[in-house]
């Protein structure tokens, strides 16, 4: 098994070192599709907006997108219950449409032309959003749980990891039921050793890089 070497870093630092680890990836004008994996608890989304003015000064347009805003109808996604873990884990995001709308177009020689929003899923209905084009050199920000393993086409991918303990206490009593998915997710999708890298977040104001030697 590979050292591992755990760095405790600021979550400015956190931003700027992954602000240069995206912007060294491709020095041409690729577009750059980078994913911030991680349970709601561990904050993702807070993560992938702090990535964005950090790029944007190193000249990366930058778009961001939400894995909640691509979840499969509620017909689908609620067909086992409101809280059934499996289901959760298996069928609520709709791999095929992310695939299609946002990450294919930025293949080398693709359109450039992302679908930001694909579903509302309060209202149960399409989000009716219009296309955008993201800029050459221009970085993909996509963030969202359970996006490891589902054999997305990232230049990047990084996972926030969560203790078990850590993950029960920052999920909210009405989200627990989700739990179970996440241990699945931990144990048959293996984040941590997908992920380019790994930042553990049981104390968001005090996370540590995690990196192998």
């Amino acid at each position: 098994m590979p050292d591992v070497q755990v760095t405790p870093i600021s979550p400015e630092r956190l931003a700027e070192l992954l602000a240069d680890r995206i912007d060294a990836l491709d020095p041409g004008d690729r577009r750059l599709r980078v994913a911030i994996d991680g349970a709601p608890a561990a904050r993702p989304g807070e993560l992938a907006d702090a990535l964005v003015e950090p790029l944007r000064l190193r000249g990366r347009p930058v778009l961001r997108v939400s894995a909640a805003d691509f979840l499969r109808p509620a017909s689908v996604r609620l067909e086992y219950g409101k809280h059934d873990a499996d289901a959760y884990h298996d069928l609520w995001l709709d791999d095929g449409a992310l695939l299609r709308e946002v990450l294919d177009p930025l293949e080398p020689g693709g359109s450039g032309r992302v679908l930001p929003t694909f579903r509302d899923a309060a209202a149960d209905r399409a989000s009716r959003a219009r296309y955008v084009e993201l800029a050459p050199r221009g970085v993909l920000l996509l963030d969202g749980p359970l996006l490891l393993g589902r054999w997305f086409p990232l230049e990047l991918a990084v996972h926030l990891s969560l203790s078990p303990g850590a993950l029960a206490r920052r999920t909210p009593e009405d989200e627990r039921w989700t739990l179970p998915a996440f241990a699945r997710y931990a144990d048959e999708t293996g984040p941590t050793d997908l992920a380019d890298l790994t930042v553990r977040t049981d104390d968001l104001r005090h996370p540590a890089l995690v990196e192998r030697t």
